[in-house]
């Protein structure tokens, strides 16, 4: 049994060697035949691959040698127009050679004609000076004058006509220099004065201290008149004590002591003891209230007008003037008034407006002392103003502004002028605020007494009238002869400084309602 089991393996072991031999043998003989595939099927493409190459070659060949035909071709096109070019250019060269010859031979003939004429014109011109030698030999021979005395005349002739001429014309020119210069002289002032508003009209020589019953008077007064002398004889403002129910009546001239007395009248009201002792000690209180009032209302006037710099003395001088009037002007208010109308006409030409207002302002500071002081306020404000060094042109306009001395800059001349417009214009001075009011009341009326005026009203301090008419009874020509006749009446019954413009306005107005 085991030598068939072991005759069975090595059978099968034999069988299997045999089945490998096998099998690898077909292998090998498979992978022969596929190599030999392989390769001729290598030797087909490679073939192939040869064929197609050279069609290519021969086909870039024909490429090639098509383009370097056409390059050729257009190559040879392109030098032969080159060459027509400049054939074209050389015979355009040649034609401008025959002309430009041409032109040489004619402007050889014409320089040839210019010689000879150059020639005859010298020949004309030796004759034409031998003429006029004889002409001037004959002229000195019939005038009896030599050339040089016959040249002299008549350069005297013709500068005594040109003098004539020149005057003619500088007079015109002056004439229009000054109608242009009063045009813009009038701009410039209306147009300051429209730009300063001033809010005040006149100051009153007398002060009303109110009064808490009529019991006060006699208290006021004392026994035998006494508080009342105190008072009177420590300010020196009169006391007038009347019928005037609760109401006692300050009276001076000088506002400064009125101010006093009144402040301290009130002091004394208030705290009810009234005696010389409290009196004396009231009016010195007082006194020191209106030292310190009149600083703030000179440092207030200054930062007001905008400048700097001024002398503290020179301040309290121009507070001071705020109790100081001039026909009934406040000084101050005055002051102000002329620096801000200064600073408005040097803004208007170009000047320096900070130097105009301080000159404006400055021009009348001479009337805070003209009272303790000998000579007028034109001299002491500008002693007071050389003191304080103020600038040499500031004390020329406080010195020219009344027309004392000459004015020396333009500057002075505008602080004239705008002294003359504060002082000048309705309701600054010369009459007293009744009068005033009067002349306002008296110019409306005027106009309310025409036909067809509706209302009217005087306005920028009655320099101007306003007149509303009835369009339905006044018409536009009514209207003309209407001013004309209202300005008139104005002129022949009224007093006033300057001049009231009449401004007559006709309004149509037409109203409906939707329902």
């Amino acid at each position: 049994m085991t030598q068939v089991i072991i005759a069975c393996v090595i059978s099968v072991i034999v069988t299997a060697i045999v089945v490998w031999f096998i099998s690898s043998a077909y292998q090998k003989n498979a992978a022969n035949s596929k190599i030999g595939n392989a390769e001729e099927k290598a030797r087909e493409i490679i073939d192939e691959a040869v064929k197609s190459a050279e069609d290519k070659k021969r086909e870039s060949m024909l490429e090639i040698k098509e383009e370097s035909i056409k390059a050729k071709n257009e190559l040879d096109k392109e030098i032969k127009e080159r060459r027509n070019e400049i054939q074209r250019n050389e015979r355009r060269i040649v034609q401008k050679e025959e002309n430009l010859d041409k032109k040489m031979e004619a402007m050889e003939r014409r320089e040839a004609s210019f010689t000879v004429k150059e020639e005859k014109l010298n020949k004309q011109k030796e004759e034409v000076a031998k003429l006029n030698e004889q002409r001037v030999q004959e002229l000195e021979r019939i005038s009896g004058l030599t050339s040089e005395q016959a040249k002299e005349y008549l350069l005297k002739t013709i500068e005594e006509d040109v003098k004539l001429d020149t005057a003619k014309m500088v007079k015109e020119m002056e004439n229009r220099a000054k109608e242009e210069a009063n045009k813009k002289a009038k701009e410039y002032v209306v147009t300051a004065i429209q730009k300063c508003a001033a809010d005040h009209v006149a100051e009153t020589t007398i002060s009303v201290v109110q009064l808490p019953n009529d019991e006060m008077k006699g208290r006021i007064i004392g026994r035998e008149g006494r508080n009342i002398r105190t008072l009177e004889t420590m300010t020196g403002v009169d006391l007038i004590i009347d019928d005037t129910p609760e109401a006692v009546i300050l009276s001076g001239f000088d506002p400064i002591r009125r101010e006093v007395a009144r402040i301290a009248l009130e002091k004394l009201i208030v705290d009810g003891r009234i005696h010389p002792a409290r009196i004396e000690e009231m009016v010195e209180k007082a006194q020191k209230e209106v030292e310190t009032m009149i600083r703030e209302e000179g440092e207030a006037a200054v930062l007001e007008v905008g400048i700097h710099g001024i002398h503290p003395e020179l301040v309290r001088l121009l507070g001071k003037m705020k109790f100081r009037t001039s026909y009934g002007q406040n000084a101050l208010k005055h002051s102000i008034e002329v620096a801000q109308l200064t600073g408005l006409l040097a803004a208007e030409i170009g000047e320096d407006v900070r130097m105009a207002k301080r000159a404006g302002l400055l021009h009348d500071i001479g009337k805070a002392v003209d009272h303790d002081m000998e000579g007028s306020h034109v001299q002491l404000g500008a002693d007071l103003c050389r003191k304080y060094k103020e600038s040499p042109l500031v004390i020329n306009a406080v010195e020219s502004h009344h027309g004392d001395v000459e004015p020396e800059s333009l500057i002075a001349c505008l602080v004239q002028a705008a002294d003359t417009i504060s002082a000048a214009r309705p309701g600054a001075r010369r009459e007293t605020l009744e009068t005033y009011s009067n002349r306002l009341k008296q110019l409306e009326d005027i106009t309310n007494g025409y036909k067809g005026v509706e209302k009217s009203f005087a306005v920028q301090a009655g320099r101007e009238i306003r007149i509303m008419v009835v369009p339905e009874q006044v018409s536009d020509a009514d209207m003309v002869l209407m001013a004309r006749d209202i300005s008139k009446q104005i002129e022949s019954e009224l007093e006033y400084p300057g001049q009231i413009k009449v401004n007559v306005i006709r309004e149509s107005r037409v109203t409906d309602y939707a329902k």
